[in-house]
């Protein structure tokens, strides 16, 4: 059986998550999915990035011990996976044993030679936990968060990631490590062009405030949060044990993250690993962001939409169909509650609830008997592949508009044949035929909605699966 593992970001638990995350999950969630459905043994890790400066900080704005806020914080996102029926098989936290004794193997596996000490001054933004030279910065402020950098001076360890420069570029150019979209892939080749400049991979024990995974033999450091962070991809299969679960599923099939983070997994983690001899990721999958009225959504700027309020309101099966439709899978794209709602009732009410109502109707009130079609009549063959290339190629809403053309299809081949005139004329082996065709079709909508809609897709199933099919209540009923 071949295997297929799939991340996504490990986000700061400094808050509550937001919609983007929510976003990610559902994105890596269909992926994961899709592969075990065709066959494939999937190891899908999601967690928490619980070492961070941001972290510590926001312990010290709220009084809480630092573990207090993680452990807090931590929970809301494993609910998360839970509320949207995310089906990871591990959460990695940063804070557990695993990970710390796997990062520090990490980093003894490291070149000697690409790990020096020295002093430096630098220009720090705690929101992202990086560094930026003075012309990255945008009127003096990071241009990801829009604030001031903190100046910042101390000795620490740094890598050498300048000695990777030519390596990195011809892995890239060459689609080795492949990076999705092409327009990411560029923005990274540019980056690297322009020269790569060694970065600092540990802090201060007194900056870090205690807190973070120590550096091996030297106790005054814990390592950079990002250089800890990427490791997780690794301790997550027990790489500190050189696992069975290490052997079989590393090197990652797919990164999933969202566009912020990319130098570092384009940039960093390629290096770090070819540093300790490690094989690459195959793939980088980059998503843009959901914005509000046109602005970033963002934690530090409070101006988020809550995704556990969205599924109380409208169902976890709705939001992921409005995530993985609506917003688009690599461009960012604003988030409106009304086009969520006008989504519900068009797609969900009005078109497969209603042709799941409709079918389930007309067999019930005829007294159809039917048989539930075999594995052999769902095949759909060409138009399968054609199907698994938009989810290969993260085309998440081209993939939900191909399903849709197929409930419009089968709507329109019951207007057109008319099985309630077939049954008011008496024609009964007319009307068991076209009924035995609605269902069918209706069976493969279902297989194709498995990795989007699992729960949507299994209610669907269990309807025409019964001894007696009815209409029964509607799957999506309209909203006012």
């Amino acid at each position: 059986m071949s295997k297929f593992y799939i991340t996504t970001a490990i986000p700061y638990v400094n808050a509550a998550p937001h919609i983007g995350f929510a976003l990610e999950l559902v994105q890596a969630d269909v992926v994961a999915r899709h592969h075990r459905q065709i066959g494939e043994k999937v190891f899908f890790l999601t967690g928490a990035d619980e070492n961070s400066l941001k972290n510590v900080q926001a312990a010290e704005k709220e009084g809480l011990e630092i573990q207090e806020l993680v452990d807090k914080n931590t929970k809301k996102f494993i609910d998360l996976a839970e509320v949207l029926n995310i089906s990871n098989d591990y959460f990695i936290r940063t804070t557990s044993r695993k990970h710390f004794s796997g990062a520090q193997k990490l980093w003894l596996a490291t070149k000697v030679k690409d790990i020096y000490k020295k002093k430096y001054t630098g220009l720090y933004c705690v929101g992202c936990e990086q560094f930026y030279a003075e012309k990255e910065l945008i009127d003096g402020r990071c241009p990801e968060h829009r604030s001031v950098p903190e100046v910042v001076s101390e000795e620490n360890y740094f890598f050498k990631l300048s000695n990777y420069q030519k390596i990195l570029e011809k892995l890239i150019e060459s689609g080795k490590y492949q990076i999705i979209p092409a327009s990411r892939k560029n923005e990274v080749l540019s980056f690297i062009k322009m020269g790569l400049a060694d970065f600092s991979i540990s802090r201060s024990q007194a900056r870090a405030k205690n807190w973070g995974v120590p550096v091996p033999g030297d106790s005054s450091q814990v390592m950079y949060v990002w250089y800890d962070a990427l490791a997780n991809y690794l301790t997550a299969l027990d790489y500190d044990k050189n696992s069975k679960n290490f052997k079989k599923f590393w090197p990652a099939d797919v990164h999933i993250i969202g566009k912020g983070i990319i130098r570092f997994h384009a940039v960093y983690w390629p290096a770090m690993l070819l540093s300790a001899g490690l094989p690459l990721p195959k793939k980088l999958f980059v998503h843009g962001y959901i914005n509000l009225g046109g602005a970033k959504m963002s934690k530090s700027l409070g101006n988020i939409v809550d995704p556990f309020v969205l599924a109380e309101k409208y169902g976890a099966e709705v939001v992921r169909y409005y995530l993985l439709r609506y917003i688009h899978s690599t461009q960012d794209s604003d988030f409106s509650d009304e086009k969520l709602r006008e989504a519900y009732n068009a797609d969900l009410a009005n078109g497969l609830g209603n042709l799941v109502s409709r079918v389930a109707g007309l067999i019930e009130q005829n007294e159809t008997k039917l048989s539930p079609p075999s594995p052999l009549r769902l095949r759909r063959g060409k138009q399968d592949k054609n199907f698994n290339k938009l989810i290969d190629n993260f085309l998440f809403d081209q993939a939900l508009k191909y399903i849709w053309d197929n409930i419009s299809s089968l709507d329109g081949l019951i207007t057109k044949t008319k099985p309630w005139a077939l049954a008011k004329a008496g024609k009964t082996k007319e009307l068991t035929k076209v009924l035995n065709q609605a269902v069918i079709g209706i069976f493969q909508i279902s297989q194709l909605l498995k990795p989007f809609l699992p729960k949507t897709a299994e209610k669907i199933e269990a309807i025409f699966k019964a001894k007696k099919i009815k209409k029964g209540e509607p799957l999506f009923p309209r909203i006012h």
